[in-house]
């Protein structure tokens, strides 16, 4: 049989493994074997328990600290340079690093640069992630960049809560085009938090540009890191008058104490995805997972169809 018409293959990474056996079975078929050999200074070896020569293999596998997460992909997808893989992709749902993606500062790194350059010098041919924290990354990669958007799990289901007065907001400027895009989709108006911050993580300040009296608020965010920003801005916008506030947000990173802070916010719920595994449960946090859409577009992917389809703004 021609190489180029061998069924593709699945592999995981061990952090993304439970989002991985989702994605394989949206897929129709099972996660490729694979074993890590750990040493006993913490330094690991990650290697494919079957043939991969000549086919076309999906590496499945987000990269959030620590950074044996990101190192893990890299050796994955070294192994399988190294096996003879025909095709090669990384599939990121979360692409760690991403905030790094320029100096914002004298004397610091580009991170998410150096990360891109890394996952093409291990092997990857192509790479496919999910809702980057800017969307300029994909002009660090000189391989293919499938960059596929949570709104194609998110919209329907604002639109099946049926909510009255409805109004999208963002918690910072820099998510003002997200939102925009949100509500011109759902045709709404859009609020927005400005903010001014002491250092990461630590906000001094917000104010809101726009009016939220008598109306249900859905805040929407890449990313939900200490919930810091979106505990303060559900308090305010309640403050002004909003009868509801809801939350989206692609990846749950939730470090600190962001589950209590979410646990006693004004928020009525967060809808997130399943880039990154929860650590624990929280009854105020709803998981919708992006499998289908990873798998739909893998799929596509292989038998070199348009994936433009599947985005809805």
């Amino acid at each position: 049989m021609s190489s180029s018409k061998l069924a593709p293959k699945i592999f995981a990474c061990s952090q993304s493994v439970k989002l991985a056996e989702r994605i394989a079975k949206e897929f129709n078929t099972k996660l490729g074997k694979v074993k890590l050999y750990n040493f006993s200074d913490g330094e690991f070896q990650p290697g494919f328990e079957e043939s991969v020569r000549g086919r076309r293999i999906f590496i499945i596998g987000s990269t959030m600290p620590p950074a044996d997460n990101l190192m893990e992909m890299l050796l994955m997808l070294d192994a399988a340079k190294r096996a003879s893989a025909r095709h090669i992709t990384a599939v990121i749902p979360y692409f760690g690093w991403a905030r790094q993606d320029r100096k914002d500062k004298p004397r610091v790194a580009i991170g998410a640069k150096m990360v891109a350059n890394l996952l093409q010098s291990a092997g990857a041919t192509r790479i496919m992630t999910m809702d980057l924290h800017a969307d300029q990354i994909q002009g660090f990669f000189e391989k293919p960049v499938d960059h596929l958007y949570a709104s194609t799990i998110f919209l329907p289901y604002i639109k099946e809560l049926k909510l009255s007065n409805l109004v999208i907001a963002s918690p910072d400027m820099g998510g003002s085009k997200r939102a925009y895009a949100y509500s011109k989709y759902l045709k709404c108006d859009v609020v927005i938090c400005y903010k001014q911050r002491e250092k990461a993580n630590i906000i001094s300040s917000m104010e809101l540009i726009g009016d939220v009296t008598g109306k249900n608020v859905v805040l929407v965010d890449d990313m939900i890191d200490t919930a810091g920003t979106l505990a303060k801005a559900a308090s305010l916008m309640m403050e002004k008058g909003a009868l509801s506030v809801r939350a989206i947000a692609s990846h749950a990173i939730l470090s600190g104490d962001a589950h209590n802070r979410i646990k006693n916010s004004k928020l009525e719920e967060l809808v997130v995805t399943d880039t990154i595994p929860l650590k624990k449960e929280n009854s105020k946090i709803k998981i919708v997972s992006c499998a289908p859409l990873f798998a739909k577009v893998m799929r596509k992917v292989h038998t070199n169809e348009s994936i433009s389809g599947q985005f809805l703004m």
